[in-house]
């Protein structure tokens, strides 16, 4: 990845924020390319890095990854909600092997998607994951024979679901990790109230006694 690519995912994110449209951004690279196997620049010269932007978008980004995700592509790849791959991805972070550290939040993401012992290994060893262990580790949530096929089929669950839910069950998941139990469960107490006052919330009442799918507006 370069400077430049980087900048317009980054850019690309904000768009999506300011836009507060309902949307699913997906990532995804193109097929039998790697999905990043490192960048050609200093990352802290990039503010805001596209991880720090795709960990801001309020709906959920879905990533897909084939071959390599090492680097600060594992970065990206951590700041995405849901990441699936096939079974040619192969998962590292080697930045301490060459004598830098991640500066895209992969010290941080890292252990909260596989546990601390796990992301030592990947972090201090460099040691390489392939799909079937990173499933196993929690590093992806699924091994996909068609990557393609299987990002529509999430498409089409996540945009069959309330968009303003999506939007508030993310907040949650991610607030409330870097919270005390009580804390957490006042801010779900608090989104909910906020969603109650929604015409989503009323629609999916409705169409739950009226026995028929709903009809979101994101409103």
């Amino acid at each position: 990845m370069d400077r430049a690519a980087a900048r317009a995912l980054a850019d690309l994110c904000a768009s999506v924020r300011e836009a507060r449209e309902t949307a699913v951004l997906v990532l995804r690279n193109e097929p039998g390319s790697d999905f990043c196997s490192g960048i050609g620049f200093d990352p802290l010269e990039l503010q805001p890095d596209p991880a720090s932007a795709l960990a801001a978008v309020r709906s959920p980004v879905v990533c897909a990854i084939s071959g390599q995700c090492t680097g600060a592509g594992l970065e990206i790849a951590l700041a995405c909600d849901v990441r699936l791959c096939d079974s040619s991805a192969r998962f590292a972070m080697r930045d301490a092997l060459e004598g830098r550290l991640p500066a895209w939040g992969g010290t941080q993401r890292l252990p909260r998607a596989v546990g601390a012992s796990r992301a030592s290994s990947m972090l201090l060893l460099g040691t390489e994951v392939d799909a079937a262990t990173a499933l196993e580790w929690g590093l992806t949530h699924a091994v996909e024979a068609d990557l393609d096929e299987a990002v529509d089929r999430w498409l089409d669950e996540l945009t069959g679901a309330g968009p303003l839910a999506l939007e508030f069950a993310k907040e949650a998941v991610h607030r409330g990790s870097e919270l005390p139990l009580a804390d957490g469960l006042r801010l779900e107490g608090d989104l909910n109230h906020q969603l109650a006052a929604t015409e989503d919330r009323a629609e999916g009442l409705a169409a739950f006694f009226d026995k028929r799918p709903p009809d979101f507006s994101g409103r």
